[in-house]
């Protein structure tokens, strides 16, 4: 049995949000829980609130166990860019890209 959440547009930079899922791919739903409280960036905030909400789906929607889920899938891709210019040294136009990240987590039960 599976549940998924995703949280889309989220500004962060998906290879630092990389980093992140990472970390709890194929650990269990407690131990991922604790891996993130621990964490101390932004990266692992977001992916918490969207952990928090597959579990919930799984538990709520599915009637699973929360003590019987792992991580089946923490996947980040890469989101919309938003291209910000600014005015640079010899009068040239420089820029900065601000990207955003999508975030999606599957739950299973373990058989």
């Amino acid at each position: 049995m599976e549940a998924k959440a995703i949280a889309k547009g989220l500004r962060v930079s998906p290879i630092r949000a990389r980093l992140v899922a990472d970390m709890i791919r194929g650990k269990s739903a407690n131990e991922a829980l604790a891996i993130l409280t621990n964490v101390n960036n932004k990266s692992a905030r977001l992916t918490k609130k969207v952990l928090d909400s597959a579990i919930a789906n799984a538990v709520n929607n599915n009637g699973a166990d929360k003590n019987a889920l792992y991580v089946k899938e923490a996947r980040v891709d890469a989101g919309p860019v938003m291209k910000r210019h600014f005015f640079d040294s010899r009068s040239h136009i420089g820029h900065r890209d601000h990207r955003t990240s999508h975030i999606n987590i599957v739950v299973a039960t373990k058989n």
